[in-house]
């Protein structure tokens, strides 16, 4: 049986596509599938290398921010007041006061509850008591505002917890100011 040309070229087509057909099913596909689970791993790869990358931008920002924090908590340990050094306080107010012309009606100080530091940072042996002074004083507002800025330059730490301003007929040209001092002291068990 002899083919002719006509036949050999059909016959030689229908083997090319059998063989491109082959190709593509057991070489191409699977390939392409390869290609692409690799994409996706390569893909899943730089997002968790992103991932990390901002934690560990997240870590070091929480390491400058604990470092910044343990420093400002060493300045308020220094500016504590210990003990006798309390006394010192109210005389420095009572000074101020009067270096200021400013008339004091009346200065109350009251102890409050003990608070125990959270945590193993320090010495558990350590108590931190606050002391709240209420005083009620008549002065100009330039003194008040020199007062106040006295109160803030002072080696210990001093909240203003409540500051009352009145301006009485009776006391002109002086105001009545009502303000609660707040101090923490740092004392020994």
């Amino acid at each position: 049986m002899v083919l002719k040309n006509r036949e050999k070229i059909v016959l030689l087509i229908g083997l090319l596509a059998v063989a491109i057909w082959a190709f593509d099913q057991f070489y191409y596909a699977p390939q392409k599938k390869k290609i692409l689970n690799l994409k996706a791993e390569i893909h899943a790869a730089e997002y968790r290398l992103n991932e990390s990358l901002v934690f560990s931008k997240g870590v070091a920002t929480v390491e400058a921010e604990v470092a910044r924090l343990e420093k400002e908590l060493h300045g308020v340990r220094e500016r504590m007041l210990r003990g006798e050094e309390f006394r010192a306080f109210l005389k420095q107010l009572a000074r101020d006061s009067d270096r200021l012309k400013m008339k004091m009606i009346s200065l109350s100080p009251q102890e409050e509850k003990i608070v125990r530091p959270q945590g193993k940072l320090e010495s558990a042996a350590l108590q931190f008591k606050k002391v709240t002074v209420q005083l009620i004083l008549h002065a100009s507002y330039n003194a008040l505002g020199n007062y106040l800025k006295g109160i803030e330059q002072l080696p210990f730490v001093v909240a203003i917890d409540h500051l009352k301003i009145e301006r009485k007929e009776e006391i002109l040209p002086c105001l009545k100011v009502t303000m609660d001092l707040s101090v923490r002291i740092l004392s020994p068990e």
